[in-house]
């Protein structure tokens, strides 16, 4: 072997021997950071990111492109940005809180589907920056549509749902509602969630539980959708009414109906208790109280309502 054989041979093993270890770690890296295995989606500015809803809250306050929601009248993304965020639970829960003032001194607050404040207002507040909407709902809010939809409302509405319901070639039968509410009310803020933001919604699911949202029989809730939208938006996060995973199960807790604006309805940990077990067609309420308290401990979210029951949340 001629010397110069030799020095290549001496700096291809030199070179093994930095790389693999190397390797490792990267290997290692990724495995204790799963989220970095999620798709990107379309960020700011319509550029391909690898924001994640596992990293810290943005830190400063600007307004920035949300290419997930579409306006379903300028064909825009959603733009924006808040400071403290309120996010009001639809539970029972709420009930003589006497939260009402609170949540109204938020910079932004969010409503869930069709949850109302006319006579609850004491403990549910009178704003509503922000209302996430299921494809499901969309008919309750038609039923009232001056009342939701009028010029002087504000309100942003996003709207989720399934391509079926929401596709634009005719046969949407939730696009094709929402196009006509737009046509009625002009000034109307509704936007729509993109097929893409969707499909990055259920890579979530599975990333943070291990199952595949459709394979499981997994309807995702509006909460999930609602907190995954916040935490891209808000600063800070307070989410009033909303029990974690293990509430249910203590003793003593307090019955409350599922909604707080439905008296006598379903007792809340039993409606909870038939989704989480349904075989088909069931939201995975506990399940995802689970993930949100995970989300807590990384970002800057805290509950309330009842009360210190996710000792470990941001403040």
């Amino acid at each position: 072997m001629s010397r110069f054989d030799k020095w290549k041979l001496i700096f291809f093993v030199v070179g093994l021997i930095l790389v693999v270890p190397l390797f490792v770690m990267v290997v290692q890296y990724i495995h204790s950071n799963p989220s970095l295995l999620l798709p990107p989606y379309l960020g700011q500015g319509g550029i391909f990111n690898r924001t994640r809803v596992f990293s810290h809250p943005r830190e400063s306050p600007q307004l920035h492109d949300l290419s997930g929601y579409i306006s379903i009248t300028t064909l825009q993304p959603l733009r924006l940005h808040c400071d403290l965020c309120s996010i009001v639970s639809s539970s029972g829960q709420m009930l003589g809180q006497r939260a009402g003032s609170l949540i109204d001194r938020s910079a932004c607050v969010w409503r869930m589907n069709n949850a109302p404040t006319a006579g609850f207002e004491t403990d549910v507040g009178t704003r509503t920056t922000i209302r996430v909407v299921s494809h499901t709902s969309v008919p309750l809010l038609t039923q009232r549509q001056q009342h939701y939809f009028e010029e002087a409302n504000g309100t942003i509405y996003v709207i989720w749902g399934p391509y079926r319901n929401m596709r634009q070639d005719g046969k949407g039968g939730t696009y094709n509602a929402l196009r006509q509410i737009a046509r009625s009310y002009p000034h109307a803020k509704i936007y729509l969630t993109t097929e893409e933001r969707m499909n990055y919604c259920d890579k979530v699911f599975q990333q943070e539980t291990g199952k595949d949202r459709m394979q499981s029989g997994t309807y995702l809730s509006t909460g999930w959708f609602t907190l995954l939208l916040a935490m891209d938006v808000c600063q800070k996060i307070h989410i009033f009414g909303m029990i974690n995973d293990t509430y249910c199960r203590a003793e003593g807790r307090k019955k409350v109906p599922y909604h707080y604006y439905e008296a006598g309805s379903q007792d809340e940990c039993e409606k909870y208790a038939i989704h989480e077990n349904a075989l088909r067609g069931g939201h995975r309420f506990i399940t995802e109280k689970a993930v949100f308290a995970k989300w807590a401990k990384t970002h800057n979210i805290t509950f309330s309502h009842p009360a210190s029951i996710y000792p470990e949340s941001g403040s």
